[in-house]
């Protein structure tokens, strides 16, 4: 500090002055000068001093700068998680107690009558017994309308439906002109068929077969449906009304065509071609087009006689079993009212409509009155 002091009097102080200046105001003079220069020398060591603590305080005293870290928390909100899991209780089934009279009957009134309903496919336009209706039906039959996809008609019958089963009658009675305006009218519906319905051509006499299968016929015995290679056994008891298939689990199941113009032409071939045989049976005819997969919504029966035994009855069970499948069975006689009664019956229990065709050819219905021909 005295070496600092020193350096900057002696830079400070000026020269001494002449000796030949020893006035008293020279003198005066001097000492003023001389304090001045020791004040500001004094100021200027402290200055001086201070800058070199402060360069030594960078060097020599090094602070250690500790780092604080930063905690950071998070709240984690937690919530209730349902158990989603299904809780199983084991459930003992008890043995119910005897139910009451009044319990028994609500039980009656809810039990499910074996009756099928119908398809939707099909609107039965006729009104059923089975609605509260008494007697005879009364007039209204003809038409036979449905509903579907496509359209169909036979022998002035009109239906609509998407599935519709001819059921033909090729017995040998049928020669001559019930022959011809068969095979012309079925021709002719075949041909009309519209919009997107299937069909088939299922024909019978004494046994019933597909268009286009091979018969092979033995009254007394074991006859013979071949059909794609496949053959079907059918026994008789000799009569012409007694054919039957010989093992129903084995019985023929029809196969649906589609309305194709190809089709359609070898069905029409079909139908020109196909030779009459002996016998007529009725019911194993309905019941290959009945097996069909998926049902038909309509068959078409055409029949020109007896089928032998109680044909009343036999039309009645056909019918119900028809209305129980949601199928509709329009009938149509051919020049023989002895078949009336039983084809009517038939056409009233599956909802279905009777047309007669008379020996001029013409429609009537079940009172013998000409029915108009449509448009």
């Amino acid at each position: 500090m005295f070496f600092v002091y020193y350096l900057t009097t002696s830079l400070t102080q000026p020269k001494k002055m002449s000796l030949h200046a020893n006035s008293p105001e020279a003198t005066k003079a001097m000492r003023r000068s001389q304090k001045m220069q020791a004040a500001s020398s004094a100021a200027i060591a402290l200055l001086f001093i201070t800058l070199i603590m402060l360069i030594l305080s960078l060097f020599l005293l090094q602070p250690k700068f500790k780092e604080v870290p930063v905690i950071v928390s998070y709240e984690y909100e937690q919530k209730e998680q349902k158990d989603e899991r299904k809780t199983h209780k084991e459930t003992i089934n008890k043995k119910p107690s005897a139910p009451s009279s009044s319990v028994a009957k609500v039980i009656a009134s809810t039990a499910v009558a074996n009756v099928a309903i119908p398809v939707p496919e099909v609107e039965v336009t006729a009104i059923d017994s089975d609605f509260g209706m008494d007697g005879d039906f009364g007039s209204g039959w003809g038409g036979g309308s449905g509903s579907g996809s496509g359209s169909a008609s036979f022998f002035n019958t009109k239906t609509k439906a998407d599935r519709v089963a001819y059921v033909i009658d090729y017995s040998a009675s049928m020669k001559g002109q019930k022959d011809q305006l068969m095979r012309t009218e079925l021709a002719r519906s075949v041909g009309e068929l519209k919009g997107q319905l299937d069909y088939q051509l299922i024909f019978f006499a004494g046994p019933a077969w597909v268009a286009g299968d091979q018969v092979k016929l033995n009254k007394g015995g074991i006859s013979k449906v071949i059909s794609n290679g496949k053959t079907y056994e059918w026994k008789s008891g000799g009569g012409a009304h007694s054919f039957s298939v010989k093992d129903e689990s084995k019985a023929q199941v029809a196969k649906w065509l589609k309305p194709q113009s190809s089709q359609i032409k070898k069905s029409m071939k079909l139908i020109e071609e196909t030779k009459l045989v002996w016998g007529t049976t009725w019911k194993p005819a309905i019941d290959m087009a009945l097996r069909m997969n998926p049902k038909p919504n309509v068959i078409f029966f055409m029949t020109d006689g007896s089928c032998g035994g109680n044909m009343v009855q036999l039309g009645q069970e056909i019918g119900k079993k028809a209305k129980k499948k949601g199928v509709i069975i329009n009938t149509v006689a051919m020049m023989d009212p002895k078949t009336k009664e039983a084809m009517l019956k038939m056409a009233e229990e599956s909802g279905g409509s009777y047309t007669m065709i008379g020996k001029d050819g013409k429609p009537y219905d079940k009172n013998g009155k000409p029915i108009k021909m449509k448009e």
